[in-house]
């Protein structure tokens, strides 16, 4: 080891010991800050697109990366639904995604990614392996999964005819590097315990110029909110006010006191999906450690979670924008934890950000 990779391997070491701020200030760098727009299309590279359809209550979000990108995910709910996450693991062969869904409306959001699909192959982007016979389109690889909104209002007497393919081609033609958030996109239907769930992300530009996103529709059976009370879960690593700008008094909770929890959930009833980004160039491996770390993001903001009437899934990518310097197992984990704390944040700008339509059996966290 020269002493240039030792002097890194030293400063990477203290920077996970001491914490990215502390370490920051000691050499004159700036600590990590929310990104410009405060979503994850702060994550160069990355676009974002929603659709929903307000008679049938529902939604779709599309994660587009310009690029095909790496990801990795990780299921830890336990009743979930999913698309193309076997491909994802890294002793498999693809590693990366073309897009991700994230879609309402159980097992029929699924075809979302049908959409999605068919358009990205008609504007020929997908994977191929070697030269391709006139004609034979490239396979994108899209990967997904879905939330449960079936009972929550509107109309899903759809018949063979579901909207969730049209949603998934309006979505992501829709991308762009803002959307909003709250009651749009897959969030749109959703429910978070016993209030309004929606579609919510953050972003956080580490000191040293790594840029972290999350974006998440919020179905959860377990409360957002601390027991007789509005403040968030969340609250210990919100930003700027993101949220209510609330605090941290009152977090606290008895054993089996939850807060605004659904009373009754159901198997497969309950979920919260999620992606999260970095610019960070990361190989499957390293993604996948990542996404397993964010998930800690989830038991930080929803109480109880990963239950096993839950869906919960969190995918994550990297655009591959920024080169890493050894020793990058330090690096891997600082990504992982900003990935986690920005996760949190994303899932109380959910719940935060949404309205109830009129009529909606659940109040929205505005009008507790």
């Amino acid at each position: 080891m020269n002493r240039r990779t030792l002097l890194g391997s030293f400063a990477a070491a203290a920077a996970l010991a001491e914490g990215g701020a502390a370490f920051a200030q000691r050499f004159g760098m700036s600590p990590g800050h929310v990104g410009p727009k405060n979503l994850i299309t702060d994550v160069p590279g990355l676009k974002v697109g929603q659709a929903e359809d307000e008679k049938a209550r529902t939604g779709v979000t599309v994660i587009l990366p310009d690029e095909f990108a790496i990801a990795a995910v990780d299921v830890r709910g336990g009743g979930p639904g999913t698309r193309e996450t076997d491909a994802l693991a890294a002793e498999n062969l693809v590693h990366g995604v073309n897009a991700i869904t994230l879609a309402g409306g159980s097992v029929y959001g699924l075809a979302a990614a049908d959409g999605v699909a068919a358009w990205l192959g008609a504007h020929e982007r997908g994977y191929g392996m070697g030269p391709r016979a006139p004609g034979v389109p490239l396979s994108p690889i899209v990967s997904g999964a879905i939330l449960f909104d079936l009972p929550h209002g509107g109309d899903k007497a759809w018949g063979m005819d579901p909207p969730y393919r049209r949603l998934g081609i309006e979505a992501v033609e829709a991308a762009s590097d803002t959307f909003r958030l709250g009651t749009h996109g897959a969030g749109y239907g959703a429910f978070s315990g016993g209030m309004k769930g929606g579609t919510g992300s953050a972003s956080v530009v580490s000191a040293d110029g790594i840029t972290v996103g999350a974006v998440v529709a919020v179905n959860s059976a377990g409360s957002t909110v601390a027991p007789g009370t509005k403040q968030f879960w969340a609250a210990p690593y919100e930003l700027n006010k993101e949220f209510g700008g609330l605090g941290v008094s009152g977090l606290a909770a008895l054993p089996d006191e939850w807060g605004p929890a659904k009373a009754d959930p159901k198997p497969r009833q309950n979920t919260t999906i999620a992606c999260i980004a970095t610019d960070a160039k990361l190989d499957a491996g390293e993604m996948k450690r990542v996404v397993m770390m964010a998930q800690d993001g989830m038991a930080r903001a929803i109480r109880p979670v990963h239950a096993p009437f839950d869906g919960d899934v969190v995918f994550g990518l990297s655009t591959g924008r920024r080169e890493l310097p050894e020793p990058r197992a330090f690096l891997v984990a600082r990504i992982g934890a900003l990935a986690a704390d920005t996760l949190s944040r994303a899932i109380a700008r959910g719940v935060y950000e949404a309205t109830a339509w009129p009529g909606c059996a659940v109040k929205a966290w505005r009008d507790l």
